[in-house]
């Protein structure tokens, strides 16, 4: 009857060790699934934030370029791609250099938007 209580016992013990291994092994898995989804909803926002950034600039240029000609769309991306990189406080010669286009170039196509940066400071000073 002892050796029955002592097997018993220790059939006990097993289970229990394997119900803590099993166990352990169920969170990593959870916490792995958790870790995948976190990160592909932070490059689901990091995406739509860059959308909404484009959207941004895109109405800015249409704004500015009301009744003017135009703008074909491989001329308003690049417009838009220096336009963004002076937003992000970029100089001009580092836009230019980033473009390849000279300086000139890319100081008239940012002029329009440089002094309305200004303006918009003096106003909420």
């Amino acid at each position: 009857m002892g050796w029955i209580i002592a097997i018993l016992f220790g059939a006990a013990v097993v289970l229990l060790i394997l119900s803590f291994v099993k166990t352990s092994q169920s969170k990593s898995q959870l916490e792995q699934q958790v870790e995948h989804m976190s990160i592909s909803v932070m490059n689901e926002v990091h995406e739509l934030e860059k959308q909404m950034r484009a959207m941004q600039l895109d109405a800015e240029i249409t704004a500015q370029q009301a009744g003017a000609v135009p703008a074909t769309s491989d001329e308003r991306r690049v417009l838009r791609d220096m336009l963004d990189l002076y937003k992000r406080g970029y100089s001009i010669e580092s836009i230019a250099s980033e473009q390849q286009l000279p300086t000139i170039e890319v100081e008239r196509m940012l002029t329009p938007y440089m002094t309305k940066k200004a303006e918009r400071s003096m106003v909420a000073q």
